[in-house]
């Protein structure tokens, strides 16, 4: 793989910075993008002083649609990878109660990804080069009760990178989609995991750069979870709805 410049959006995730780690490995410089810059400084240095990169921080609000334009337009150099890593989870109960909160769910994992990666998009169609990885979920391949406001984000911004992916192959640009599944991370760090169904971080990282060097279309972390949700979709409706999902 080249060297090149990537940038992480949603960069002081777990994954984020997995995955920031893996590509400074093969001498790529990073851009960490998101609201807490004070940390993702520390992480820069890091970066840095392990791998003898360069790495740029930069402010960078997932809700603030409206600086999304300007805030890839002043990237210089531009990045040949953008990785897009920022979501929330929510408590679906909650989100059911509370619009604001489904609002917040939908606004972080559907419109965000495309407020600042149509930007992305038309710069790297004119390049005719560059590829984009979105982290989206199993949870969007098919509607369950205990997830389905966080599934049909999920599930747009699935259906929003295979639209892009369709639209830039013709200008040499790649999309991939990843869906981890359960993930050991800060935002599941209260949930109790399925040992057998459930990556960590590194892994994660790993299977994006993979994914991106063999210029792969969709990926699942786990290969199980392929399989699993492919049950889920196949199981008729009449049957599905008495099921605890």
């Amino acid at each position: 793989m080249n060297k090149k410049w990537i940038l992480i959006l949603g960069a002081n995730s777990n994954i984020a910075i997995a995955t920031a780690h893996r590509f400074a490995q093969d001498g790529s410089s990073i851009y960490l993008a998101s609201r807490n810059v004070t940390e993702l400084n520390k992480e820069a240095s890091n970066l840095e002083i392990r791998y003898g990169v360069k790495v740029k921080v930069k402010y960078f609000d997932a809700l603030d649609f409206k600086s999304h334009s300007n805030f890839y337009k002043d990237l210089s150099p531009k990045p040949e990878g953008v990785i897009l890593a920022f979501g929330v989870l929510g408590d679906q109960k909650k989100q059911q109660k509370e619009f604001e909160l489904a609002k917040l769910a939908l606004d972080t994992n559907f419109m965000a990804a495309i407020s600042v990666l149509e930007p992305v998009a038309s710069d790297f169609e004119q390049r005719k080069f560059g590829f984009i990885v979105g982290i989206s979920s199993v949870a969007g391949d098919r509607g369950r009760a205990s997830n389905y406001i966080y599934g049909s984000s999920k599930a747009g911004l699935s259906v929003y990178l295979e639209g892009l992916r369709h639209r830039l192959f013709k200008s040499n640009v790649r999309v991939l989609i990843v869906k981890p599944g359960f993930v050991a991370t800060k935002m599941t760090a209260n949930m109790d995991l399925p040992q057998g169904l459930t990556a960590d971080p590194n892994q994660v990282a790993d299977a994006i750069y993979k994914g991106v060097s063999k210029k792969k279309n969709t990926i699942y972390i786990k290969s199980i979870w392929r399989y699993i949700m492919m049950i889920i979709r196949l199981i008729p409706e009449s049957i599905f709805k008495k099921l605890n999902l």
